[in-house]
């Protein structure tokens, strides 16, 4: 089916009369025990498994080209950092890990953590120089080879792409593992494990979700192996997902192409009409950054990467760095001055505001996050704000 009529369809009770139109949630924290004449038992403890779990996970394996969802299904984590963690430790111990400079910096700060307690070695890598991140692979002289290749296609913040079948490949003549933090373009934009990825990450909370009322990660691989180590991870460090959540998340994953189809649709007009407005001169916005420009430098390969659109964030630099960035933020009326995105509300932040976020993010880029609001009203506020920053009217030319 195609993943529209998959997202409605998929995980629901079968169409017998009386029953339910959705799955139940349950709510358990043990399972009755298993009849001894079995092969054994499918659950034995809210820890290990819960059957609100099953719907999301299936659901999600089937998006993402899971091989055999039967066999390897989607792993449920209660955050976005708890499946990538899993992810990140599937490295062995002492292993180089190679990472995009700009990321999420959740992941930077546990592989910075993991690197002091000696657990891994860490080095950051442009993911958009391909011949760069090839030389790191094969770096002569090297302590290690390179254990696992974490990717981000776009990266956060700065909407980077990654080559992702050439360094996928070139990653694993090195013998490393590759995961790939598929949350920014979601399984209906862009699916890693038809590249050849070896582990596909989200942070279920975004787009997936896509309310902002929830906090869930998954993680998902075709390889029975990893499979089991992530789900190992996962059962003995605890990172489950309550099954209301789970729940939330499923009935949230319903609407997604409805809303991944509206809110690409607005960010590109906003790229278009900001990137306008910068060339003109009548904004003070320095650079609009955004994979479905043709201006961004791998507008190319995120045209033939990307399946159905290039996303729905997309940045704003602003002419006076932080203070100008700063106050366009507090001027904003419809769009949330809030951190996260990929919910149904359209988010703006300054992101050097976290002391995280690495120096070469410039401070006054401003990320967007658009929602499902009317493209006129998003704009009408994100123009006054940035006319408010300059002192009303036109600028000097």
């Amino acid at each position: 089916m195609h993943p529209e009529t998959l997202l409605v369809s998929a995980a629901r009770p079968a169409h017998e009369p009386d029953a339910p139109v959705n799955e139940p949630v349950h709510f358990s924290s043990t399972f009755v025990g298993w009849d001894p004449d079995t092969a054994g038992p499918r659950r034995i403890y809210g820890r290990m498994s819960n059957p609100t779990w099953d719907g999301p996970e299936r659901l999600l394996a089937e998006l993402e080209s899971v091989e055999d969802p039967e066999a390897t299904p989607g792993l449920i984590f209660g955050s976005g950092m708890a499946a990538l963690a899993a992810a990140l430790h599937l490295a062995p111990a002492g292993g180089r890990v190679l990472l995009p400079q700009h990321a999420y910096q959740g992941l930077g700060s546990l592989a910075h953590q993991m690197q002091a307690e000696g657990r891994i070695s860490v080095e950051t890598v442009d993911i958009a120089d391909t011949a760069a991140v090839v030389q790191a692979l094969h770096a002569p002289g090297a302590q290690a080879e390179v254990a696992l290749l974490w990717l981000e296609s776009p990266t956060n913040p700065m909407l980077e792409i990654a080559d992702l079948p050439a360094l996928i490949e070139a990653a694993h003549a090195a013998g490393a593992i590759v995961v790939v933090d598929n949350t920014f373009a979601t399984p209906l934009v862009q699916r890693p494990l038809t590249l050849g990825a070896d582990v596909v990450v989200h942070s279920v909370t975004k787009y997936l979700a896509g309310h902002s009322d929830v906090v869930l990660g998954a993680a998902l691989t075709s390889d029975p192996g990893l499979h089991a180590r992530l789900l190992a991870h996962r059962s003995l460090h605890g990172g489950i997902a309550g099954p209301m959540e789970s729940f939330l998340a499923l009935r949230g994953m319903r609407t997604l192409a409805l809303r991944i189809e509206r809110s690409q649709a607005t960010a590109a007009e906003l790229a278009r009409r900001a990137e306008t407005a910068a060339q003109d001169r009548s904004l003070p916005v320095a650079q609009v950054r955004y994979p479905g420009l043709s201006s961004h430098p791998q507008h190319e390969l995120a045209a033939r990467q990307m399946e159905r659109g290039f996303g729905s964030v997309l940045t704003l630099e602003v002419e006076g760095g932080a203070e100008a960035a700063d106050r366009v933020i507090q001027g904003l009326r419809l769009w949330v001055p809030a951190t996260s995105l990929g919910g149904v509300e359209s988010l703006a932040e300054r992101r050097r505001r976290f002391a995280a976020e690495p120096s070469t993010v410039p401070s006054g880029l401003i990320r967007l996050s658009v929602g499902i609001e009317h493209v006129e009203d998003l704009w009408a506020d994100l123009e006054q704000a940035l006319r408010a920053v300059m002192g009303g009217g036109e600028r000097d030319r």
